[in-house]
């Protein structure tokens, strides 16, 4: 119904007499009526992430561990992370509303909230902010730049291509931010402008050699090859 005829158009008492239910139950399970589009709230929350960081490894660098739960929605063909015809058109009455536009920026502020708890260990600092911004703002954007390769005309391979490739980009620079934090020279320092540059290319770097190092082969009997987040994956 959301799809055919547009997310505001449609009502919680059509919705009701749809699933022969009464509004009061459907509040049962959903807080608000944004809540029955955007049902996958836990990835949108980015609590795979989140709970990644929790876990990782003391000395684990948090990239390493944000890469984990990626590469796992990524072989699981999960639609948080794969843009095709099907999830176009969900996104796309997303885009038509208001309401949920609102409440998909609500959820992201919240996760990019909850990964500076965890990488900040319950007390973020602004660095923490900073790269936990970076990382949702990472996501958000891969996420649309697949939405518009697709509605431009773009194969889902293609569409998905570009995604993995911005996250990598992104990761890559939170990577980059977060080992230079004590090197860097205060603002205004002349040497500004050539620090800046110096680590852009360093992270251009790193995200090299992370699509290098995906592209080895995943089994021995030659079948389909493990790229991490393949063209045509999440």
């Amino acid at each position: 119904m959301f799809i055919a005829r547009g997310f505001d158009a449609v009502t919680l008492d059509e919705i009701a007499a749809a699933a022969k239910v009464s509004k009061m139950t459907i509040f049962n399970y959903f807080a608000r009526k944004e809540d029955l589009m955007l049902d996958r709230e836990d990835h949108l929350l980015l609590l795979p992430f989140r709970e990644a960081l929790r876990a990782s490894a003391k000395g684990e660098a948090p990239i390493d561990a944000l890469r984990r739960p990626a590469d796992r929605l990524r072989e699981q063909k999960h639609p948080f992370l794969r843009i095709d015809p099907r999830s176009l058109d969900w996104w796309r009455t997303v885009a038509a509303s208001p309401s949920l536009k609102a409440r998909l920026r609500e959820l992201e502020d919240e996760a990019a909230e909850g990964l500076a708890l965890e990488l900040g260990a319950l007390k973020p600092d602004g660095l923490a902010r900073l790269l936990a911004g970076m990382i949702a703002l990472t996501v958000r954007s891969a996420r649309e730049e697949g939405v518009r390769v697709l509605e431009r005309g773009g194969t889902a391979k293609k569409a998905n291509g570009s995604l993995i490739a911005l996250i990598d980009r992104g990761l890559a620079a939170a990577q980059a931010i977060a080992i230079s934090k004590s090197s860097a020279p205060p603002p205004g320092h002349p040497e500004v402008g050539r620090y800046l540059a110096s680590r852009f290319e360093k992270s251009n770097a790193w995200g090299r050699a992370g699509s290098s190092r995906r592209t080895t082969s995943r089994n021995v009997d030659g079948q389909r090859e493990n790229s991490g987040w393949p063209a045509n994956g999440r």
